[in-house]
């Protein structure tokens, strides 16, 4: 796979993905989305890939988009859109993935870097780490999915504090308010993703895809709608051959064993 912005490897059914522009603190550009957008599809054929992670070399996560891309597209504004349905394409696309992905966040994400973390599944960051999202600082507003996600990830009155205000959030209170699932002591982000991603790589890959889409598509449903969804999904799993390995290894005292896919 030909990619200039971003490394991926495969093993022990962890796809790992790594944003690769550390001197321009893996700014988002068309090419880094590109790239994502080519990793993606590997993942999505890769029949043993059970988990994905979501890391970033150099001393940031994201510092959010390219400024020069915006600033060469957005005076015109069918290359912009053009820019915005990449970017939206290429992010409800890692959202979707049909494993887990985890994040991991060292220095900071900010803006653009904060809408991708918003489209992983599980985050760990970086106690020393920051999660800002500085459009109004600037005049600008969140264009990469932020505005829609965020709220539905921790409440709309921290939301549009977050929005309105420009401001910073460290990690104890990203852990409260939900923007992250973990907090790893300082430097140790990378190992944290490791190892929560070989955690989940144990698990049963079928029971965590309908998990992920259950959550994903009920967040759009009437409570009655998403009950429903349940009832139909979770009894397609429960006649699947994990939840049969499931029930046998509990009746004899024993560890599963899962398919791969």
């Amino acid at each position: 796979m030909d990619l200039t912005t971003v490394t991926f490897s495969s093993g022990d059914g962890i796809a790992r993905i790594v944003l690769n522009r550390p001197g321009q603190l893996n700014a988002i550009s068309p090419t880094l989305l590109e790239d994502l957008d080519r990793v993606c599809a590997a993942i999505e054929a890769d029949s043993t890939a059970r988990v994905a992670t979501l890391t970033a070399a150099g001393r940031a996560f994201c510092a959010g988009a390219d400024l020069r891309s915006v600033g060469a597209t957005v005076g015109d504004a069918e290359r912009w859109a053009a820019f915005m349905r990449l970017w939206h394409r290429v992010f409800d696309r890692l959202e979707a993935l049909p494993v887990p992905l985890v994040a991991g966040v060292q220095g900071l994400a900010l803006a653009g870097g904060l809408e991708l973390l918003l489209v992983a599944d599980l985050v760990v960051i970086d106690e020393t780490a920051r999660l800002g999202d500085q459009h109004a600082n600037f005049g600008l507003i969140a264009g990469g999915g932020g505005s829609q996600r965020l709220p539905r990830l921790i409440g709309a009155r921290r939301a549009k504090e977050l929005m309105l205000l420009g401001g910073w959030v460290d990690a104890p209170q990203a852990l409260a308010w939900g923007l992250v699932n973990r907090v790893a002591p300082a430097g140790q982000v990378a190992a944290a993703v490791e190892a929560l991603a070989a955690e989940l790589a144990g698990k049963s890959v079928a029971a965590s895809r309908t998990a992920k889409r259950l959550v994903d598509r009920g967040l759009d449903l009437t409570l009655a709608e998403g009950l429903e969804l349940e009832r139909r999904l979770a009894g397609e799993h429960m006649r699947g051959a994990d939840a049969a390995e499931g029930l046998r290894a509990f009746a004899e005292k024993r560890a599963p064993v899962f398919n791969t896919r």
